[in-house]
């Protein structure tokens, strides 16, 4: 098992300055690791390190302002963490947007800023950790944060946002083995409703991608969505995922609502495929 305790060592949490990322940075720094928060939003960033301050693990958590699509900056994250920790022991890829709309009004830009925050911010998380991850031969373990929409069929406004989040969920089980060689583990999260600022999506949209957007109209109406009390609470959420790298689970599903939507959907695909005597 890669990780068998998160003392004293060095996780990089994307998006960590809030919801999901957030509750992953407390339930890790609880268990003792350094915790570096990466996140674009420095307002966010502020509130997150006031959370930790006066704590035990207070010295032990700090913050790096990041655009996880840019690679230049992810670059020199990577060296900042090589030259002060030797390395991180444990990536979250967490980082996302919520991008929704209706699908025939999407434009590049909605495509674009969708898929290069929730796909390529994971690739350029992977890209520059995972050779210093592999290098100090410490072993370590990745989460990347995906949904619950990556695994069954949704409405056409979540096209992008699904679409994004299955690439995230097929390549953390496709990277699984070949990491797991290294003493590397992975897996993937699936959550759903959880107490987030996913819906503020179009303020973390670069300038560039917003004049050309088709999805403004739906982006004010996100923005004005409001957290349901009853959705769960990210530090629960925190909770289920330092265990998850704790077993090395793969999957780290926090809803059991939609069981059976994705059981129609396998057993769709099986009733579609014909039978074959090849084995892989």
């Amino acid at each position: 098992m890669a990780i068998k305790s998160f003392e004293g060592k060095t996780a990089f949490i994307t998006g960590g300055a809030s919801g999901i990322g957030l509750g992953i940075a407390k339930a890790f720094s609880a268990r003792g690791a350094r915790i570096v928060i990466a996140d674009l939003r420095p307002d966010h960033i502020e509130k997150a390190l006031a959370t930790f301050a006066g704590g035990a693990q207070s010295n032990s958590v700090s913050a790096i302002e990041i655009d996880v699509t840019n690679r230049e900056a992810y670059a020199d994250a990577a060296e900042k963490m090589q030259a002060e920790f030797g390395g991180i022991d444990i990536l979250v890829n967490n980082a996302g947007v919520g991008v929704e709309g209706p699908i025939l009004e999407a434009r590049y830009a909605d495509w674009d800023f969708g898929l290069g925050v929730n796909v390529n911010g994971v690739v350029n998380g992977l890209q520059a950790f995972l050779p210093q991850m592999i290098a100090h031969g410490r072993g370590g373990h990745i989460v990347n944060t995906s949904s619950l929409a990556a695994a069954v069929m949704m409405p056409e406004q979540f096209v992008i946002y699904a679409a994004g989040k299955a690439a995230v969920l097929n390549m953390s089980e496709n990277m699984r083995e070949v990491l797991a060689a290294k003493n590397i583990g992975m897996s993937v999260l699936l959550p759903a409703f959880t107490k987030s600022n996913i819906h503020e999506a179009a303020r973390n949209r670069p300038a560039h991608l917003r004049k050309d957007s088709g999805f403004k109209a739906s982006e004010k109406a996100l923005s004005e969505r409001e957290i349901g009390a009853e959705w769960m609470e990210p530090e629960e959420v925190g909770e289920m995922v330092a265990k998850g790298v704790l077993n090395n689970d793969l999957y780290i599903i926090t809803h059991g609502q939609f069981k059976n939507r994705m059981r129609e959907r396998a057993e769709a695909m099986l009733a579609a495929t014909p039978e074959s005597d090849f084995q892989f």
